[in-house]
């Protein structure tokens, strides 16, 4: 097992973070994503060539830059066909999403397993707060009418504000990992150490016209640090660590899983979402290990709330002063 010792226990309850190396193994865990990507990859620059919305499939390319010629040329981000969760509003009986069984197969991951399994105990919930990360060079990436990158730099935020109240009392766990290198040019996170410790901050919806973000007089910021990550390694984050993710001004994608995890029975604060038992000791009965199983629930959750009123996600509403 990788278990956590407890100088790594120790460090997480400290400062609220911990990069852990060599979890994931690369062959057998990633490059399967990989692989399985590269299919969702050809059909979406089918679906955009066939609509004219790109001059080329760029199937010659490599993974890396055949997304982000495609993204550039079509003028838009298309994460949402790779993305192993819904959208929060707007969602469509055509919205697309991947739930593959490369995906599934590393969030159930028996290493990966372990280490949570040493934050929040044996009965583990995969939390349906999770999402992949694909972001392209800066330099590449398609501009909003205000001419801001689509998808670029993550703002400062802390994980536990993201969701709704229902999930204050959880014990939430963060897991993040890159598939590939990732350092201070291609869009590493960045942390605050130790902020962990305060409260919930405010939280500030399209706030410098970035998205929701935590206004930086709330925090010190000058405590913040980069934490590059070799694939294959983790990181590990409290719901209410202070977080962000450095813009890419690379000449290569940063391409990264961001999970959740919580003890079984705790509010995932998103709780239209399908999540899933990952680990039981007490009910081993009760475990998801079939990834079609898992596919057809995300697929059932968008047919029914493409015909529902679609629940509110968002807990801020920008009156704050801190806000102003």
């Amino acid at each position: 097992m990788r278990t956590l010792n407890q100088k790594q226990l120790d460090h997480f309850e400290e400062f609220g973070f911990l990069k852990i190396d060599n979890i994931l193994d690369p062959e057998s865990v990633i490059d399967p994503i990989i692989q399985e990507y590269n299919i969702v990859l050809d059909n979406l620059a089918e679906k955009l060539y066939s609509e004219n919305s790109i001059t080329s499939k760029y199937d010659d390319l490599e993974f890396g830059e055949r997304v982000t010629k495609i993204y550039s040329d079509s003028g838009e981000v298309h994460n949402q066909f790779f993305d192993f969760s819904l959208p929060q509003s707007g969602i469509k009986h055509n919205t697309p999403f991947w739930a593959g069984p490369a995906v599934f197969r590393a969030l159930t991951d028996s290493n990966l397993l372990d280490v949570v399994e040493s934050i929040i105990g044996a009965e583990i919930y995969s939390n349906p707060v999770q999402h992949v990360r694909i972001k392209i060079p800066e330099k590449y990436c398609p501009r909003d009418e205000n001419g801001m990158v689509k998808f670029g730099a993550t703002p400062w935020h802390q994980d536990n504000g993201v969701v709704t109240e229902e999930a204050d009392d959880t014990d939430m766990l963060t897991v993040w990992f890159p598939l590939m290198d990732t350092d201070e040019q291609n869009g590493c996170l960045t942390i605050v150490p130790g902020s962990h410790k305060g409260e919930l901050l405010t939280h500030c919806p399209n706030y410098r016209n970035r998205g929701l973000e935590i206004p930086e007089n709330l925090f010190d910021i000058g405590n913040s640090m980069p934490v590059p990550i070799k694939k294959g390694s983790v990181l590990l984050l409290t719901k209410k660590t202070v977080h962000s993710a450095l813009p890419n001004i690379s000449n290569r994608i940063r391409w990264s899983f961001d999970l959740r995890y919580n003890p079984t029975g705790q509010k995932t604060g998103r709780s239209v979402f399908p999540g899933f038992v990952a680990r039981s000791e007490l009910d081993p009965n009760s475990i998801l290990d079939d990834p079609f199983i898992w596919n057809k629930l995300w697929t059932e959750t968008r047919d029914y709330l493409a015909k529902s009123e679609q629940f509110s996600f968002q807990r801020w509403d920008g009156n704050d002063i801190a806000c102003a």
